[in-house]
């Protein structure tokens, strides 16, 4: 991914889906990225988008994200407006390690570490 943000460095949009990407090191090297769609890849540490900040849609469909403090770092990401996590197991529990809790809400739990999100798996966010 480094290569791509040193070679392309105004590249806008990446499409990345079913790529085997196991970790996003080097995608701060994407900076002028405003679109990322890495759906069903096997990401689960989502640190390294903390530095995208023209980020406003990320579709994280069918990843490997079990820990919903995962959300945070998106949560640093200002422009963020559209954010698919739907077939990740943070929309089942919390964390990996938590058994299934029946008043869990994922979509409420992300708009609080994302408070400016507007669009969550393509339903308004406000929506929980």
């Amino acid at each position: 991914i480094r290569d791509l943000g040193t070679t392309l460095s105004h590249l806008r949009v990446l499409w990345m889906a079913h790529c085997g990407l196991s970790d996003l090191d080097g995608i701060s090297s994407c900076s002028s990225l405003k679109e990322l769609y890495i759906a069903y890849n096997n990401i689960s540490d989502l640190s390294q988008l903390t530095w995208l900040d023209h980020l406003e849609i990320l579709d994280l469909e069918g990843n490997n994200i079990e820990d919903i403090n995962q959300m945070q770092y998106l949560g640093l990401c200002c422009k963020l407006s559209r954010l698919t996590v739907e077939g990740n197991l943070i929309c089942l529990k919390p964390n990996a390690e938590s058994a299934e809790e029946p008043d869990y809400n994922y979509r409420a739990e992300v708009k609080k570490l994302v408070p400016h999100l507007e669009y969550l798996d393509e339903i308004p966010a406000n929506q929980t």
